[in-house]
């Protein structure tokens, strides 16, 4: 599935609500480190099955609409101190992320974002921002993506 067998396969997605802002959730394990949603892509599973079961989980509703799915994926490396903690749930000799980001059109209210809807939340808090003002708020090893990101989809910034 992955032309970099150390970075694990994942997928990242963009969701844009009605004034072209996107979602981010404050992680619950590093306050204060905000993203958009992201997750691994199970073997042998669809990207986009694997986009709309991530939303699922992390955002509570996959209410949703594909605007576009990047041609490229984008790979980051995962700090020293990061990885020790993940290769514990990973079980895996991993040392980054090669991700495929979705652009996706929020199709819900923001009453059927549920947090905790899945067993193991990933996010204490969320907001919608700016697809610009992501930069302010991620962890800096994840800076170089979201700045691919607001390149790429840009577009989907105006209202839909």
């Amino acid at each position: 599935m992955t032309t970099y067998p150390l970075y694990r396969p994942c997928v990242g997605i963009a969701l844009f609500n009605q004034h072209g802002q996107v979602f981010v959730g404050e992680r619950i394990d590093t306050p204060g480190a905000w993203q958009m949603p992201q997750g691994g892509i199970d073997e042998g599973e669809d990207l986009t099955i694997a986009a709309f079961r991530e939303l699922k989980e992390e955002v509570g509703t996959d209410k949703a609409d594909i605007l576009e799915i990047l041609d490229e994926t984008i790979l980051y490396d995962i700090p020293a101190n990061v990885l020790e903690r993940l290769h514990k749930i990973w079980d895996t000799p991993y040392t980054g992320q090669e991700q495929t980001w979705i652009a996706m059109n929020f199709t819900g209210d923001d009453s059927e974002i549920v947090l905790d809807a899945d067993t193991h939340p990933e996010f204490s808090q969320w907001q919608w921002v700016n697809l610009k003002d992501t930069l302010d708020l991620i962890v800096p090893f994840k800076r170089k993506t979201y700045e691919v990101l607001i390149e790429k989809f840009q577009s989907h910034t105006i209202p839909v």
